[in-house]
């Protein structure tokens, strides 16, 4: 018995971070990701590790401890994850997570699964639409994913 094809549409986008953060949400420890405007997308994401690394992150304590001994690829798709909010932390409240910055719009992340291998690709900036072929490069490395 074969398994159902996946969708057609738009039902999953690619989403370009850098190194560390890319690593951090693979672990599932970082469950937001921030950026600078609110995203109306809930959806799936591709995780894609862009080819900038975030150099001084590396140094913060949190990130540190999180991505200890794991790979840090770039250049390639590593994993996927749903976009399941996006809000922003009221002034002066508690951060909803260590992950949080001040300001910004947080994408909830959940759902997350590590590719086995990454898949070279190139990202953008903002969401990107994923080309059919890196999708098929992506699921064949999950077969057993459905959205």
């Amino acid at each position: 018995m074969n398994a159902a094809p996946l969708p057609e549409g738009d039902w999953i986008r690619g989403i370009s971070i850098k190194q560390p953060w890319t690593t951090a949400i693979l672990t599932g420890a970082k469950q937001v990701e921030n950026r600078p405007q609110r995203w109306s997308w809930r959806t799936w994401v591709l995780l894609h590790a862009s080819q900038q690394i975030d150099r001084p992150a590396l140094r913060l304590p949190l990130v540190a401890r999180t991505i200890r001994d794991q790979p840090m690829n770039t250049g390639a798709v590593v994993g996927i994850a749903r976009i399941t909010s996006c809000h922003q932390d009221s002034e002066g409240s508690v951060p909803c997570s260590p992950w949080a910055l001040p300001g910004a719009w947080h994408l909830e992340l959940g759902d997350v699964q590590e590719l086995p291998l990454p898949v070279p690709a190139r990202g953008q900036l903002g969401p990107w639409k994923p080309a059919p072929a890196l999708l098929d490069q992506v699921f064949q490395q999950l077969p057993g994913f459905r959205p």
